[in-house]
C-alpha cells in the first residue's frame, strides 16, 4: 500500500507563512558556522524570540501555521534543532533564503516565503520520521499504519467513520488498532475525529460559513447536533464567532 500523504492536508489547512521578522519576534532561524555559510536551523513552535548572537544569524523569521490549534504544531517538541551541515539540499535553501533577504531585490518577501514554507515542510518531515516518545498527533503520524487511519480522517472529515473502517485502513483488527492509535495519539479515534472536525468546522465559522452547511459538510446529523457540540468545545456559539457584517 503506497505511503499516505502525513502533511499536505494539514498545510492546506493551516495556511503556512514564513516572513523575514526581528529576531525578538522570529520562530525561525539560521545560523552561520565557523565558514559563515548556513550550520544550524532552530525551530520554536510555540513561541518567538532567540537568545543567539545577531552576529551568527544568517535568517530570521515569524513561521505562522495555525498555532496550537493545529494539532501537529501542538505535538511538537518545543525547540527542533536540525544540523545542516548533515543535509545539502536544505542548507541549499537556508542560503538561498540568507541571499534573498540580504539582496531585496524585487519579490523578495515571496521569494523568502516560498524558500521558507520549503525548509519547514522538510524540518516536519524530519520529526515526523524521528518520531516521538510523547503521545500525540506526531506519534501517530510516525507509526506506518496508525499514520494511514489520521490521514484518512484528515482528508475526508465528514464521512462517519468507524473504528472498523480506520483498522482496515491501518491492515490491523479493530481491537489491536484502538489500543495502538490510543497509545500513539493519546485519546480514541471517535475523540481526535470529533477535534479534527471542530477545529475545522471553527475556521469555516470564523469565515462567515451558514451553521447548517458546516454541520452537514462535518457529519453532524442536525445544526443543533452541531451547535451543542461547538459550544462544548469552545465554550461559546459558532453565531458568536462569525465576523460581522460590514456597516
Amino acid at each position: 500500500m503506497p505511503r499516505a500523504d502525513r502533511l499536505t492536508t494539514l498545510i492546506s489547512r493551516f495556511t503556512l507563512k514564513v516572513l523575514p521578522a526581528p529576531l525578538d519576534e522570529a520562530t525561525l532561524v539560521v545560523t552561520s558556522g565557523d565558514d559563515d555559510g548556513p550550520s544550524k536551523a532552530v525551530f520554536l513552535p510555540r513561541q518567538c524570540g532567540f537568545d543567539i548572537a545577531p552576529g551568527r544569524v544568517l535568517v530570521a523569521a515569524l513561521v505562522d501555521w495555525g498555532g496550537i490549534s493545529n494539532p501537529l504544531v501542538s505535538a511538537l517538541p518545543p525547540v527542533i534543532e536540525v544540523d545542516l551541515t548533515r543535509d545539502a539540499e536544505t542548507m541549499a535553501i537556508a542560503q538561498l533564503m540568507k541571499t534573498e533577504i540580504a539582496a531585496q531585490r524585487c519579490g523578495a518577501a515571496s521569494v523568502v516565503n516560498r524558500l521558507g514554507e520549503v525548509l519547514v515542510v522538510r524540518i516536519l518531515r524530519g520529526q515526523i520520521e524521528a518520531g516521538s516518545t510523547r503521545p500525540g498527533v506526531l506519534a501517530g503520524l510516525s507509526d506506518p499504519r496508525i499514520s494511514r487511519a489520521i490521514v484518512a480522517i484528515h482528508d475526508r472529515p465528514g464521512r462517519n467513520w468507524r473504528n472498523e473502517d480506520l483498522a482496515d485502513l491501518a491492515g490491523l483488527s479493530r481491537s489491536r488498532f484502538a489500543e495502538m492509535f490510543l497509545t500513539a495519539v493519546g485519546e480514541p479515534p471517535a475523540a481526535y475525529l470529533r477535534k479534527w472536525r471542530l477545529t475545522l468546522a471553527r475556521q469555516d465559522v470564523e469565515k462567515g460559513h451558514r451553521v447548517d452547511a458546516i454541520a452537514r459538510r462535518y457529519g453532524y446529523g442536525s445544526p443543533e447536533g452541531f451547535t451543542r457540540a461547538f459550544r462544548k468545545q469552545f465554550g461559546a456559539l459558532p453565531i458568536t464567532l462569525r465576523p460581522k457584517p460590514s456597516a
